[in-house]
């Protein structure tokens, strides 16, 4: 998964990026609350984890921006010092889905990460299939059927379809997309994505004649939609 890390402590910071890191998440350090807000006015993220007192704009703030412009769901854990009743609460209360009180473990921190996400995304990482609608993933073989009926993908196809239906109904950002599908820093052509959406929406039969809409989201990324009867988004 794709998590921002806010935390002015290097030390900190590199401890909470190796832990998650080495579970397999893309980690993106940010030393300043206003950095983090303005990466996401134009970049997706699967979890933030925040500590809570920023010099330039507290992790509280953050989460208050989030709250009021950011995608519906995100999910939100503190790392923090706070370790009071009042303080927790305040987190709790201003939207924050778990917190941790430092000093933590690699294993109690990835725990608790692992179940925000599997709470928040219904992911289970020992799952072998994942079925979306007429929709089935095959996890180790790497094959898509529909209605029971092979489809046959590349691996990178497979990758990108799998991460568009896990997120039905939200916009994600070309960088995410690079970064969960290529594998590598978002500097894949927009031509070359463009291209595998473009084949995935004509194998996959991604058109809202079928019940999708597999659509470009303009200056941002791509969003794949489930469509009710009636052509609205479901």
């Amino acid at each position: 998964m794709r998590i921002a890390v806010l935390e002015d402590d290097p030390a900190q910071a590199a401890f909470a990026i190796e832990a998650l890191s080495v579970a397999g998440h893309s980690c993106h350090e940010f030393a300043r609350g206003q950095a983090l807000v303005r990466t996401l006015r134009r970049e997706t993220f699967d979890l933030l984890v925040l500590d809570w007192e920023i010099p330039d704009m507290t992790g509280k703030a953050v989460l208050e921006w989030v709250k009021q412009n950011g995608p519906q769901r995100l999910p939100i854990i503190f790392i923090t010092s706070y370790g009071r009743e009042n303080d927790i609460m305040s987190m709790l209360n201003a939207g924050a889905d778990d917190y941790l009180i430092k000093p933590v473990s690699s294993g109690v921190l990835l725990a608790r990460v692992s179940a925000l996400l599997r709470r928040v995304y219904g992911i289970n990482s020992t799952a072998t299939r994942e079925v979306f609608g007429d929709f089935e993933f095959d996890l180790p073989s790497e094959q898509v059927l529909k209605k029971g009926m092979p489809t046959t993908l590349t691996q990178r196809e497979f990758a990108l379809a799998l991460l568009l239906f896990q997120n039905l109904g939200r916009p994600l950002s070309r960088a995410h997309i690079a970064e969960r599908v290529w594998k590598q820093a978002p500097d894949v052509s927009s031509r070359t994505m463009d291209t595998h959406v473009s084949l995935l929406r004509t194998k996959l039969g991604l058109r809202p004649e079928s019940g999708y809409r597999l659509a470009p989201v303009y200056g941002y990324g791509y969003r794949l939609e489930k469509l009710a009867p009636d052509g609205a988004a479901a």
